[in-house]
C-alpha cells in the first residue's frame, strides 16, 4: 500500500504532493522548525492492491466558518439570470396553442387541418401527426446537441458567455419562426431556438447555484423555475389573444420569445461571472474580491478556500466527460441521468405542451381550451412560490416524495374519468370537464412545488467543481432528450393508449417517488463544495464509495 499526500503551506505559499515516507521523513528531521507551521490537507490517494480510493478536492467540512449574507448583487444577478428560464418556459406554452390555431395549421401542416375538421370517430387522434410533433420536438433535439456543446463553453469561457450565446441564438430562432414562410425556415427557425435553450440550461442553474449562499440556495435555484413558469403563463395569454388575429396571429406568438432572449442576452453582459468559475480559470483575486462583493463582507477565507482546493483538482482533470463516469462519481452520474428522465415522465410536458389540444381533444371549444390551458399555466406559476418558501425549510426529499404522491392521485382520477365517461365520439359534460380541469390543476400544482423547480435545482447542486460543467451538460441533455421523445410520441400515444396515458405517467411517478426515497440524500443547507460528504453518509451511496477504483 502507498499513501499519496498532498499538503498545502499557506505560510509559504506552496502546495506539495508528497508519498507518505517523505512526509514522515520531513515531519520527523523538521519537527523543531514546524511546530509554529501551518499545514493543510488538499486532497489524499491511497494505492492498494485492489485500487485506489481519492479523497476529493475538498478534504475538510468547513461550512459552519462560511460568512456572509444575502446582498443586492446575489439577489439582482440571480433574477436577471433566471429570465433565461422564460425562454424555456415561453416555447413549451406557446407551441400548444400555436399548433391548435386553424391560420397555422392551414399554413404549414394543411393535412392536420383537413383531419382536425373532419375527425369525428376518434376525439384522441384528432392531432396525430408527425410532421407536426416534429415541429414542437425537433427544437429539444437541437438542444440536446447544443448543451454538448455548451459544456466547454461554460467551462472555458464562463458561465456568463453560455448565457449570451444562448440568448443571441434564441433571438435568431424567433426572427426566423415570426417570418417564416415555408416549412423548412420553420425547422431552420425551432433548430436556433434549440441551441439558445441548451445554452442557458446548460449555464444558468449552474450560475445560481454558485452565486446564491448554501442556506437560501435552493430559494434562490428556483428563480430559474419560477421565470418558466411565467414564461409558460405569458404563452398562454399571448396565445389566447394571437388566436383572434387572422390570419397572421400565430406570427405574432412566435416572434415576441424574441423579448425574453433580448432580456437573456443583455442581462448576460452586465452579469457578475460566479467566483467559482473565476477560480477554476485562474483568476484567483478578482474570484474573491467577487466573492467578497456578493457575500456582503471581506471574511470569506473558509468558502473561497473550498473553491481553490475544488479548483486545483478540477484544472487537474483534462476529460470531465470521461471522469464523470468514474465509480467515485457514481451517485451524481446517477442523479444526472434520472432527475431529470423523471422529470420529464411525470407527464407534465405533455399537458404544457399540447394543453389546447389535448382539451380540445376531450371536447372543449377552441376558446374553453385556450382558457383551460392559461389556468393550468397560472396555477403553475402559483405553485412554484410554496417551493421557494418551504425547500430551504421543509429539504428537497419531502418536496419530491409529497408532491409525487398527489400527482399520481390525480393522474389516475383523470384517467378514471376520462375512461368511462369519455368515449369515442363523445364529449364530457360540462360538470366532468370542469373536475378534469381541477384534477389537472392539483396535478400542476404538485408539480410545481416538487419536481418542477427541484428537478433542476437538485443535479445543479450537487456536482463537484471539476465535473460541474459536464455534470450540467448531462442533465440537460438527458431532460431534452426525453422532453423531445415525449413530445414526438405524444399525440401518437394519446391516439393508442387513449385515458391510459394517465395511468402510463402515473406508473413513472410511483416509480420515480420510490427511487427518491431509497436512493436521494437530503442536500438542504449543505455548501456546494462539501456534497461529497453527503454521500459518503448515505446508507447506499457509501457502500459505493468505499469501493472506489480509479
Amino acid at each position: 500500500m502507498s499513501l499519496h499526500v498532498k499538503l498545502e503551506f499557506p505560510s509559504l505559499y506552496c502546495t506539495l504532493p508528497l508519498k507518505l515516507g517523505n512526509v514522515i521523513q520531513i515531519i520527523i528531521s523538521s519537527w523543531p522548525s514546524m511546530q509554529n507551521l501551518q499545514f493543510r490537507l488538499i486532497h489524499t490517494t491511497v494505492k492498494m492492491a485492489g485500487g485506489s480510493f481519492t479523497t476529493g478536492g475538498v478534504a475538510k467540512a468547513r461550512a459552519e466558518q462560511y460568512k456572509g449574507r444575502v446582498t443586492t448583487h446575489v439577489i439582482i444577478a440571480c433574477i436577471v439570470a433566471a429570465t433565461g428560464g422564460s425562454l424555456f418556459g415561453y416555447d413549451i406554452g406557446i407551441s400548444g396553442g400555436v399548433t391548435s390555431m386553424d391560420d397555422f395549421l392551414q399554413d404549414f401542416f394543411p393535412s392536420v387541418y383537413k383531419h382536425k375538421m373532419h375527425a369525428h370517430e376518434n376525439n384522441y387522434c384528432k392531432y396525430d401527426n408527425q410532421g407536426l410533433a416534429a415541429f414542437t420536438s425537433t427544437l429539444y433535439i437541437a438542444g440536446l446537441v447544443a448543451s454538448l456543446m455548451a459544456s466547454p463553453v461554460t467551462r472555458m469561457y464562463g458561465r456568463r458567455m453560455s448565457i449570451i450565446c444562448g440568448g443571441i441564438s434564441f433571438l435568431i430562432g424567433a426572427a426566423l419562426n415570426a417570418a417564416a414562410v415555408n416549412l423548412g425556415m420553420l425547422i431552420i427557425g425551432r433548430i436556433m431556438l434549440g441551441v439558445g435553450i441548451g445554452f442557458g440550461n446548460q449555464a444558468i442553474p449552474l450560475y445560481l447555484s454558485e452565486m446564491a449562499p448554501s442556506h437560501l440556495r435552493g430559494g434562490l435555484n428556483m428563480m430559474f423555475q419560477v421565470a418558466t413558469t411565467f414564461g409558460i403563463f405569458t404563452a398562454n395569454m399571448i396565445n389566447f389573444g394571437t388566436q383572434k388575429i387572422r390570419p397572421w396571429g400565430w406570427r405574432l406568438s412566435l416572434g415576441l420569445a424574441a423579448v425574453p432572449a433580448l432580456l437573456m442576452t443583455i442581462g448576460g453582459i452586465f452579469l457578475p461571472e460566479t467566483p467559482n468559475s473565476l477560480v477554476e480559470r485562474g483568476s484567483m483575486e478578482k474570484g474573491r474580491k467577487t466573492l467578497e462583493k456578493i457575500r456582503g463582507t471581506r471574511d470569506v477565507d473558509a468558502e473561497f478556500q473550498d473553491m481553490v482546493d475544488a479548483s486545483e483538482l478540477a484544472n487537474s482533470i483534462k476529460h470531465p466527460f470521461r471522469n464523470i463516469l468514474e465509480k467515485r462519481n457514481r451517485p451524481e452520474l446517477v442523479m444526472a441521468i434520472f432527475m431529470p428522465m423523471f422529470q420529464i415522465l411525470t407527464g407534465i410536458n405533455s399537458i404544457l405542451f399540447y394543453a389546447p389540444v389535448l382539451f380540445q381533444s376531450m371536447g372543449f371549444g377552441r376558446d374553453a381550451s385556450l382558457y383551460s390551458s392559461a389556468l393550468t399555466g397560472g396555477v403553475l406559476a402559483f405553485s412554484t412560490f410554496i417551493s421557494i418558501a418551504t425547500v430551504d425549510k421543509l429539504g428537497r426529499r419531502p418536496l419530491l416524495i409529497s408532491g409525487g404522491v398527489q400527482m399520481i392521485i390525480c393522474q389516475v382520477i383523470v384517467a378514471i374519468i376520462l375512461g368511462i365517461k369519455f368515449g369515442e365520439n363523445q364529449e364530457l359534460s360540462k360538470s366532468y370537464s370542469i373536475f378534469v380541469v381541477i384534477m389537472i390543476c392539483l396535478f400542476v400544482v404538485a408539480f410545481g412545488w416538487s419536481w418542477g423547480p427541484l428537478g433542476w435545482t437538485v443535479p445543479s447542486e450537487i456536482f463537484p467543481l471539476e465535473i460541474r460543467s459536464a455534470g450540467q451538460s448531462l442533465t440537460v441533455t438527458v431532460n431534452l432528450l426525453f422532453t423531445f421523445i415525449i413530445a414526438q410520441a405524444f399525440l401518437s400515444l394519446l391516439c393508442s393508449f387513449k385515458f391510459g396515458i394517465f395511468l402510463f405517467f402515473a406508473g413513472w411517478i410511483t416509480i420515480m417517488t420510490i427511487f427518491v426515497l431509497v436512493f436521494l440524500p437530503e442536500t438542504k443547507g449543505i455548501p456546494i463544495e462539501e456534497m461529497t460528504f453527503m454521500w459518503r453518509r448515505h446508507w447506499f451511496w457509501k457502500r459505493i464509495l468505499l469501493e472506489t477504483t480509479d
